[in-house]
């Protein structure tokens, strides 16, 4: 019986050995603790475990001030400490227990990996037995002796530039104005002057008053205030005249054509906490900036920098001692365009207060000469730093500047007609000769449409054959030329052309579509379909591909931007019609400008002929809506060696002219970029 009593004693102790053991009063738990804390960056739970001596030598305060400073500083993230615990403890002659361990850190100069050993020793502390860390600043490193401090210089890489044909930055590496005050100067007048700078700066002057009385500002600071763009010489040389006021150049993303281009390059911006989040181990760092729309977004990893560093110690006298990582920086690569920036230009500045889209390409090549969203903003103002009211203004802005309407989808209106005349030719259901005996201004399949016509602008003397209906633009003779090729037709035709299929271009688009499923419900929907109304949709970049189809011979080519990687003369679309069609479209295109009754006759040139067509897209609620918008479209091409395609979309044109006011904007485009 007392065996039996001993055996269940000697049990119960070996239990609470056990699990004393494995809890913390071991040095393994004990390690276990700070490295789990060292891993979390929480510096207070690591410090607890620190013996009383080392505590005397650091307090909580500075400690967990010097790891943040140093891991802050040096940008550690994907930290690994390794440790390399004994089968069994044993204490050396003073009764410390070492662990060996590995530390493994990815920093802002690269991966850093050292070797060291941590000391443990069992003391009590208020009535309580711990094993507890021996600390020294060589556990931040072991080359790190007291007094000596870590260092990091960053060396800055260069973005990479998004550059237009001819070697123009279209994006760049410049540099702008930062306006800041030096307390110390102000004068003995402060308030008038800092009245007088919040009143230039176009800001509220508490702004000021908030950024000057910070802690840490000292008399003789520089303090910054607000950035200016270099170019904004008016303001500046006002802002110089004011006592207290310097003025210092800093780089910064520049975008030289403004608005002109901001849909299309888009803008970058500092990396947000988020972004840094996502992107971490990217190479990212807090001092970066990153692509946030367009081709600064799409091309954000050719375009990225990766900025160098290096990282040492030195003593308390500042001298260098050691090197522990270096990198070299590496500048991001350039972004050559095929743009043109003159074209780029001069269409954007035909908008005015308009809205709309433009494209210009090389019909040929695919080579892309220009995209523009008119209206747009500044992309330098997303740079320099965007206020909130006046981020505000610009999102609330009617007019939508932030709106990309060539990467959008529009009603395409009669642009649409010769895509129905290609695949009614195709089909073998149109023949282009043949008279459709249409008279009035009016017309309907039958009863069974009820109250609902299809309607055109003018009647014509002239045979209803597939030549006139493209010069007058007969919505009628289209309606009926898509009812004959048939629904399922019509459906597999529209789909040679890419309808409904994403469109092979660096710059993501919006799909074109038949419909919003891309079927069609009814005779209606498809006779409103054949004459670009119903529920098309095309973007203004796929378009203008497949305008090109008609000067080579029935085969879309495939539009690129980028001229690196971009191949010219690249098919997309092959055979999509024959080259005998593609040659009597592009005659009647051709007579749409030339003869005096078409509706791109303004567009008429002896020296350059084009082939073109207009298109009046009514966007409207129903058939007896009154108050609809309309937007217009001309799109056009030279017949002879054709070198440049221009397509144009203006929004609101209902009391403008409709198509007719877009046809001398293309025309003018010719003018001076044609031959």
């Amino acid at each position: 019986m007392k065996k039996n009593i001993l055996l269940v004693v000697l049990s119960v102790f070996i239990a609470i050995f056990a699990f004393g053991c494995g809890n913390t009063d071991n040095p393994k738990a004990s390690f276990q603790k700070y490295i789990d804390a060292w891993n979390k960056k929480d510096y207070k739970t690591m410090y607890s475990v620190l013996n009383e001596t080392s505590k005397k030598a650091i307090s909580q305060k500075d400690f967990v001030a010097k790891y943040t400073n140093v891991y802050n500083g040096i940008e550690v993230n994907k930290l690994l400490i390794t440790p390399n615990y004994p089968k069994s403890f044993k204490s050396d002659s003073n009764g410390n227990i070492s662990i060996p361990f590995a530390v493994t850190m990815n920093t802002a100069a690269g991966q850093i990996k050292f070797n060291d050993t941590a000391y443990f020793k069992k003391e009590t502390v208020k009535n309580s037995d711990a094993w507890s860390l021996t600390w020294s600043t060589k556990m931040i490193y072991p080359d790190l002796n007291t007094g000596d401090k870590l260092r990091i210089d960053k060396k800055y890489g260069k973005r990479g530039e998004i550059k237009a044909s001819d070697g123009s930055e279209l994006a760049q590496n410049g540099t702008i104005k930062s306006v800041g005050i030096v307390p110390g100067k102000l004068g003995t007048d402060s308030a008038s002057g800092k009245s007088k700078i919040a009143q230039i700066l176009n800001i509220d002057p508490t702004v000021i008053d908030k950024k000057l009385s910070a802690s840490y500002v000292l008399p003789a600071m520089f303090i910054p205030i607000q950035n200016l763009s270099a170019d904004d010489s008016n303001n500046l040389s006002a802002l110089l005249k004011i006592p207290g006021v310097m003025i210092k150049d800093i780089p910064a993303r520049v975008y030289p054509l403004k608005d002109k281009a901001a849909l299309l390059t888009g803008y970058v911006q500092s990396i947000s906490p988020e972004e840094l989040k996502k992107y971490g181990g990217k190479g990212y760092s807090s001092d970066d900036v990153i692509g946030e729309t367009g081709l600064e977004k799409i091309y954000e990893k050719q375009l990225k920098a990766t900025d160098g560093a290096e990282i040492y110690i030195v003593n308390k006298e500042g001298k260098k001692l050691k090197t522990i990582a270096k990198t070299d920086p590496q500048n991001g690569k350039d972004l050559n365009l095929t743009i043109d920036s003159k074209i780029q230009s001069a269409l954007y500045d035909q908008y005015g207060s308009d809205s709309g889209a433009a494209v210009a390409m090389q019909p040929k090549t695919g080579a892309v000469l220009a995209l523009v969203s008119a209206p747009g903003y500044d992309p330098n103002d997303f740079v320099l730093g965007m206020s909130q009211d006046k981020w505000k203004s610009v999102e609330n802005n009617p007019s939508k500047p932030l709106l990309n309407r060539f990467q959008t989808t529009f009603a395409p209106g009669s642009t649409f007609k010769p895509i129905t005349a290609a695949i009614g030719l195709q089909t073998g259901t149109l023949d282009p000769n043949k008279d459709k005996n249409i008279s009035g201004l009016k017309w309907q399949k039958d009863s069974s449409w009820g109250s609902y016509f299809i309607t055109r602008d003018s009647a014509y003397t002239s045979p209803a054959n597939l030549t006139n209906a493209l010069v007058y633009s007969d919505n009628i003779y289209f309606a009926k030329t898509a009812l004959d090729i048939g629904k399922d037709n019509f459906i597999s035709g529209v789909k040679k052309f890419g309808i409904g299929e994403t469109l092979p271009f660096e710059y993501g688009v919006t799909t074109s579509q038949l419909s919003s499923n891309n079927t069609l419900k009814n005779d209606v929907q498809l006779a409103d379909s054949g004459y670009g109304q119903g529920q098309v949709l095309m973007n203004p970049i796929h378009l203008a591909s497949i305008y090109t189809s008609f000067v080579n011979g029935g085969n879309i080519i495939n539009p690129y931007v980028n001229a690196d990687k971009g191949t010219a003369s690249k098919i997309w679309k092959t055979n999509v019609f024959s080259q005998s069609i593609a040659s009597t479209i592009l005659g009647d295109l051709t007579q749409v400008v030339s003869n005096p009754s078409g509706t791109g006759f303004g567009a008429y040139m002896s020296n350059l002929p084009l082939a073109g067509k207009t298109g009046t897209a009514e966007i409207k609620a129903s058939q007896d809506d009154k108050n609809g918008s309309e937007n217009g479209w001309f799109v056009a091409t030279n017949i002879n060696n054709p070198k440049l395609l221009v397509l144009e979309m203006y929004e609101n044109v209902k009391d403008k002219g409709g198509s007719h006011y877009v046809v001398p904007k293309v025309k003018d485009i010719f003018e001076h970029f044609g031959n």
